[in-house]
């Protein structure tokens, strides 16, 4: 879904979490990233995230601005607004974790990503959704991706794109395509708990812990089990 244009020049804003999956694309689409956006919307690990998000984007100079979707918290039905003890333990293939998903949480954070680009006069969304997240998360699927790029194209005299590249990525290509980019994955950050030490436990752990091993990357991570 990406334009034909000068790969030097700076025509992109992307959603950026702090997480591994969007810092990696941060790192590799760093030529054309004029703005980095992050969403606080009260998550158990929101506080760890922009943190790690911010780091990353002192480093490579990026700007970074942090909006708040306090709504979200308030309003929407998840486990991961809901503190710790409401992430369940297991895999993302366990049907208890569909009560991390929160509702259309991609579909909002895009709308207002569009509307800032526009305003920034930039071309082109980011977002770091993988494969590993099209079982649990529906905003998070190639159709969604497909749609939401149609519907903001349509939307901005500016026919603002948006741009997935990792859709069809497994955590594991990000993992290495990210060691290849020097990227400090100590410096990121995942846990659905929030705690100061990945708990090793829920959902995004496993993934995590696994992706490394699959990709033969070492681990930085502390996890307390």
């Amino acid at each position: 879904m990406t334009g034909h244009t000068n790969p030097q020049t700076k025509d992109s804003a992307i959603v950026l979490s702090g997480g591994l999956d969007s810092t990696t694309l941060l790192y590799d689409e760093r030529s054309r990233i004029a703005l980095a956006i992050t969403f606080d919307y009260g998550s158990n690990h929101s506080e760890r995230e922009v943190a790690c998000a911010a780091h990353h984007c002192r480093a490579l100079g990026v700007e970074h601005v942090v909006i708040e979707l306090a709504f979200i918290k308030k309003y929407f039905a998840s486990a991961l607004t809901a503190g710790a003890d409401a992430i369940p333990d297991g895999h993302y293939a366990d049907s208890n974790m569909q009560s991390t998903v929160v509702p259309f949480r991609n579909g909002i954070m895009l709308a207002a990503a569009c509307g800032l680009a526009e305003s920034r006069g930039l071309t082109r969304v980011l977002i770091a959704n993988h494969g590993g997240d099209h079982a649990i998360y529906p905003d998070c699927r190639p159709a969604f991706v497909a749609a939401m790029d149609a519907a903001m194209r349509a939307g901005t005299y500016a026919g603002v794109a948006l741009d997935a590249p990792y859709t069809n990525l497994t955590k594991a290509d990000i993992v290495a395509r990210g060691a290849k980019l020097g990227v400090d994955y100590g410096q990121t950050y995942s846990c659905y708990r929030g705690s100061l030490h990945h708990c090793g436990r829920c959902a995004t752990c496993i993934e995590r812990r696994e992706a490394f091993a699959q990709a033969g990357v070492a681990d930085p991570t502390t996890y307390q089990i």
